[in-house]
């Protein structure tokens, strides 16, 4: 059994709105340290980020607009605590304590987020499905549920569909509030996590050491559990930096950023 959301899901627009900050610091700063915490709906954005980089109110209202549409936009910006600041000063540390668990990814995880990026193309409005052997129950906003119901049974030959079984609904921030890293289990699947994957910097374990678990589980087709604390140099045999180097291809070469990553995290 597995959920999969699409970007346009409350919860993941809030997860992109983190991840195009992050982005902002990278482009300011080589190395930032930087934490977004995001919560939108109704209306207005919410926006908390702790940073060694320097935004304007401009340059974050236009990617809350650009992302979710013009809304009042409450933004925040403070500097990271100086004591963890230290942590990372002259060379590169675990930046969180966590324990992270990679599982490889199953044949039903990767047959329903293809089957739902396939229908964002066509549907790209607030959407979220549930598949469980060969039955999928399909919310997607703005379509007739007969024609999403039929489109999935015929074109990806699903016997059971329920689409829309409350009905018909419009979706979006005017219909529910999205807050970040609220779909770690569409992003992620059977996998486990301290915390949360978005609008974090490389150097935090909850972005780094996530992607390199789920990237060693699919290597070897085995769980892979880890552990770290602040201040660690070295995670599973390896400097602490290197893993943030792997991150750092996933996230830039892969993904095509922090935004790109907050779309459909892992899976």
């Amino acid at each position: 059994m597995f959920e999969k959301v699409n970007p346009s899901h409350p919860d993941k627009i809030a997860d992109r709105i983190a991840g195009a900050i992050v982005d902002l610091a990278y482009k300011k700063q080589d190395n930032p340290k930087c934490a977004v915490e995001v919560l939108i709906g109704h209306g207005i954005c919410h926006i908390i980020a702790e940073t060694s980089a320097d935004f304007t109110d401009e340059e974050v209202k236009a990617i809350v607009y650009r992302i979710a549409g013009k809304m009042i936009v409450d933004f925040y910006l403070c500097p990271q605590d100086k004591h963890l600041a230290e942590n990372q000063a002259g060379k590169l540390r675990c930046g969180d304590n966590g324990i992270f668990r990679g599982i490889p990814t199953t044949d039903e995880q990767i047959a329903l987020s293809v089957i739902v990026r396939d229908l964002y193309k066509k549907y790209p409005s607030d959407g979220k499905y549930i598949i469980n052997k060969n039955k999928i129950i399909a919310c997607q906003s703005n379509v007739n549920g007969l024609e999403l119901a039929k489109k999935i049974n015929m074109e990806y030959s699903v016997k059971d569909v329920y689409a829309n079984p409350l009905g018909n609904w419009t979706g979006g921030t005017d219909v529910d509030t999205g807050a970040t890293n609220r779909k770690l289990g569409s992003d992620m699947g059977d996998a486990v996590t301290g915390g949360g994957m978005h609008g974090k910097d490389l150097s935090k374990a909850d972005v780094s050491v996530n992607i390199y678990a789920h990237i060693r589980a699919q290597q070897t087709g085995q769980p892979v559990e880890l552990y770290c604390a602040i201040g660690d140099e070295y995670v599973d045999g390896l400097p602490y930096s290197a893993i943030v180097e792997i991150a750092r291809d996933y996230i830039f070469n892969h993904c095509g950023g922090f935004e790109k990553f907050a779309e459909w995290g892992l899976i």
